[in-house]
């Protein structure tokens, strides 16, 4: 390995043609330089400078050698700026439901990181109780919960009306059994759905599943059967709400922290700043 100490004594003295002149350009004496130029000899196992000349020149080793120290000097000076740089070394972890994660969201999350350019934003979008699990697992700094009932330690908790949908054009008469479009095992409104269609003794079969609320709506939108969704999360598609089955009790959309301070904790009272814009809208 060659000691970049000594590929910089030697580019000095390549660029100058002088001991002297070398060593005042790194604060060292002429002595220690034709020592560092030595060492380096020695490393290499040739002359690298013609000591007699006057300007001092290189051998043809050294010739050989200059341009590849340079380069070793370059690289070196780049890694370290690279591990110096405090940019996206700070790792928020954030969940939410996907239809949480707005665009009005999105943009906060930009500015934040703006502001913090030490802070990486490594966003979840999934089902309640996928969140849940790794929120309470330490996995998530910051979570966004739909439930039925939000725990104690909740930051806040807003009221979600929910409703079942069906498509705009769905035919009048019901089919039976009830076609279903559901989100998987560990949706909030799936086991909803089910206990609701049970109790009032109508047959259902699952038509249609997804993890995402976009999908959901596209597949109620398209008529492959009824859902259970919250009623703003409809808004611009084309499908209506069913009036034989009564209404639904909200579900609450809860904000969950570790932390009240530092980066966390600002960008959570901005999470919650934007969820009571939401919410709270008239």
């Amino acid at each position: 390995m060659l000691d970049p100490r000594l590929l910089r004594a030697f580019v000095a003295i390549a660029d100058s043609g002088s001991f002297t002149a070398a060593a005042d350009r790194l604060h060292m004496t002429q002595s220690t330089m034709s020592q560092q130029i030595a060492r380096l000899e020695e490393a290499v196992g040739r002359p690298l400078v013609d000591r007699g000349a006057r300007p001092v020149r290189l051998t043809v080793t050294g010739e050989r050698l200059l341009g590849h120290a340079r380069r070793i000097l370059t690289l070196q000076t780049e890694a370290l700026t690279l591990v110096a740089e405090t940019s996206g070394t700070t790792s928020v972890r954030i969940g939410m439901p996907d239809d949480i994660a707005t665009p009005e969201m999105a943009r906060a999350f930009a500015a934040f990181t703006r502001r913090h350019k030490e802070a990486r934003l490594d966003v979840t979008t999934g089902l309640r109780s996928d969140l849940t699990r790794r929120y309470r697992s330490g996995e998530l700094d910051i979570v966004v919960l739909k439930e039925d009932t939000p725990s104690p330690d909740s930051w806040a908790s807003f009221v979600e009306p929910i409703a079942w949908f069906t498509a705009s054009d769905a035919p009048s008469e019901r089919s039976d059994p009830v076609a279903l479009v559901t989100f998987p095992p560990g949706g909030l409104y799936r086991d909803a759905m089910f206990e609701r269609l049970e109790r009032e003794h109508r047959r259902w079969y699952v038509a249609f599943t997804s993890a995402s609320l976009r999908n959901v709506l596209m597949a109620v939108e398209a008529g492959l059967g009824l859902s259970l969704l919250p009623i703003d999360a409809t808004k611009g598609w084309r499908v209506e709400q069913i009036a034989d089955i009564g209404p639904e009790p909200p579900v609450v959309a809860s904000l969950y922290a570790w932390e009240r301070t530092g980066i966390v904790g600002e960008l959570a009272h901005e999470v919650l700043d934007i969820l009571e814009r939401h919410f709270l809208r008239p």
